[in-house]
């Protein structure tokens, strides 16, 4: 291969490399089922994705391929959907926490949280903890059947609902 063929195949993998990202796209996933009777594997994968505790949030990337992994193992135990920037302002504004503590008040502003995390930055840029402790969801929840009949697994966009439900 010539020195010409060369730099033009590799300004063409960038070119697809550029048109192929997308936006990232964050989804919310929340534990639903307790602790009790939880395998090891999955229990270690609950932990990784930091969801150590019953109705705890986190946000994460839809398309990094080993959250994707990590989701589908988990998916008898946790609720998830793609989350929109009006329902993350809510979460942050009523459930966000400094890192130094539930004492400590938050001074980042929601919706510039919200916005740098849907563009790809994360809650510890923002001196904020990485999950979201959110209240049991009112008028209760078919725990144990997946979505559309129940909770777990993916809702899809229906899991703003269920987030607004929890705040």
């Amino acid at each position: 291969m010539t020195e010409e063929q060369t730099k033009s195949k590799i300004e063409g993998t960038a070119h697809k490399e550029a048109v192929g990202q997308e936006k990232p796209a964050m989804i919310a996933v929340i534990r639903i089922a307790g602790m009790v009777k939880v395998r090891s594997d999955v229990a270690g994968t609950l932990d990784r994705l930091r969801l150590r505790r019953k109705y705890s949030c986190v946000i994460v990337d839809k398309n990094n391929k080993d959250i994707a992994g990590m989701l589908k193992r988990v998916k008898q135990y946790i609720a998830f959907g793609e989350i929109d920037q009006k329902t993350l302002e809510k979460l942050v504004k009523e459930r966000a926490e400094s890192e130094m503590g539930r004492k400590h008040k938050v001074e980042a502003n929601p919706s510039d949280v919200a916005s740098g995390i849907l563009s790809g930055k994360k809650l510890s840029e923002f001196k904020l903890k990485p999950f979201f402790r959110l209240h049991p969801p009112r008028k209760g929840i078919d725990s144990k059947l997946h979505y559309p009949i129940g909770v777990l697994g993916n809702n899809k966009k229906d899991i703003n609902k269920l987030i607004a439900r929890m705040l």
